[in-house]
């Protein structure tokens, strides 16, 4: 049971590696039409599907997966949700929102017609492929155990993913596409949040495992609040933003500029230096660019090509998916060269399936746990191709920001 990703703030990570405190030299941009390139793979993914509502597949080549005997089975079938929003923005940002449309009409689709629930939740992630009733979970035949085996992290719903749906609804509100339909969604997504996540710091986890008896997250995500004060601010809602907003402010080290991972469930700060946490929120104007350059110093790995970030301060790989975000970011503040030379290290990773992989290395640490339990196995990537670094490279070259 793998879950693509989440921010588990109540874990703490494994002891960091020492970096030094530069960026590499500059290199050359990739090539001006590798978006266009991202973005009619991901097109090609879609048409791939009958017409309708429809869900990408996180991990297309079950191939390159059944090299990893633990990570395939989970994810061969597995559309998660926050990948699909990714790929969703990145084909609105590409000129295709009718396309994008697709895999909002699924969102909505799921919301409304969920196997346990009519709150509003959305899960973690779906079956792959057309979406129709009943909605379909992903799972998968355990031979070993003669059993059809779900994932709890898959079929709960986590704050973080929700909110990226909501950004996904209301970019094609603000398109004009359907905006009636998407706008009530997002509000009914924006409301679960809401009545199932507000506490005093901010908003938590969500929930995780099997229904009737999910697990509450009690911890508070610094880079899943950042997701969320966008969110409500795209749903008009400011009081709830700036409460997200405040929270991912107080995980802020004033003398570092460096974000904490968030609480734990106990409220105690989580020192986890993770790429999102300490990125998006440059992303989405919650700080000032001085905090872009410490983060990245400490999450470059390795100093020679390829040059990127890492997850985390447990990584020893470069994260693909991070290292376009920070391109992007770095952009943002007006550092093209790093900025190329990240996007370069991107242009390099491109499975033969057109997808990017993960990682540049086999297995990536992340200094996270899989499940909220202390005996949890970790959680880590594996190189195969994969939807959600795909679709923040196309996103980065195209200098579109999903939170700005």
């Amino acid at each position: 049971m793998i879950p693509r990703r989440t921010i588990l703030a109540g874990l703490l990570a494994t002891p960091a590696i020492g970096r030094a405190a530069t960026l590499p030299p500059p290199a050359a941009a990739p090539p001006t039409d590798l978006p266009t390139t991202l973005i009619n793979t991901i097109r090609a993914q879609l048409d791939a599907i009958p017409p309708g509502p429809a869900l990408l597949a996180s991990y297309p080549d079950r191939t390159a997966n059944a090299r990893y005997p633990k990570f395939a089975p989970a994810n061969n079938p597995a559309a998660y949700t926050y990948d699909n929003a990714l790929a969703g923005l990145a084909l609105i940002a590409g000129g295709h929102a009718l396309h994008a449309a697709r895999i909002a009409d699924a969102f909505e689709l799921a919301q409304a017609h969920d196997p346990n629930y009519s709150d509003g939740r959305l899960r973690n992630a779906y079956r792959a492929g057309p979406v129709a009733i009943p909605v379909a979970l992903p799972g998968w035949w355990d031979a070993e155990a003669n059993i059809w085996a779900e994932d709890p992290y898959q079929v709960g719903s986590e704050t973080g993913p929700i909110a990226w749906a909501i950004l996904l609804w209301t970019a094609l509100r603000d398109a004009g596409v359907n905006s009636d339909r998407y706008e009530a969604a997002a509000a009914r997504a924006g409301d679960w949040i809401v009545t199932n996540c507000a506490n005093a710091h901010g908003y938590t986890g969500g929930v995780f495992g099997f229904p009737p008896d999910q697990q509450k997250l009690r911890w508070v995500s610094t880079e899943q609040n950042t997701d969320c004060a966008i969110a409500f601010a795209r749903l008009y809602r400011p009081n709830r933003a700036a409460h997200a907003a405040r929270f991912v402010r107080s995980m802020k080290n004033p003398a570092t500029h460096l974000f904490n991972a968030g609480l734990t469930p106990n409220g105690a700060n989580n020192p986890l230096l993770a790429a999102d946490a300490n990125i998006w929120p440059t992303l989405a104007g919650l700080t000032d660019a001085a905090s872009l350059a410490p983060a990245i110093a400490r999450l470059g790995w390795p100093r020679t090509d390829p040059a990127g970030i890492g997850f985390s301060t447990a990584s020893q790989g470069v994260w693909i998916e991070g290292t376009a975000f920070a391109a992007l970011a770095l952009h943002r503040v007006g550092q093209p060269a790093p900025a190329n030379r990240f996007l370069a290290t991107i242009a390099s990773q491109i499975s033969p399936s057109g997808l990017l992989f993960t990682t540049s290395v086999p297995r990536l640490a992340t200094g996270l746990t899989v499940g909220p339990g202390a005996d949890s196995e970790r959680f880590d990537y594996y190189r195969v191709p994969a939807l959600a670094p795909t679709a923040w490279a196309a996103l980065a070259m195209l200098a579109a920001d999903p939170l700005g």
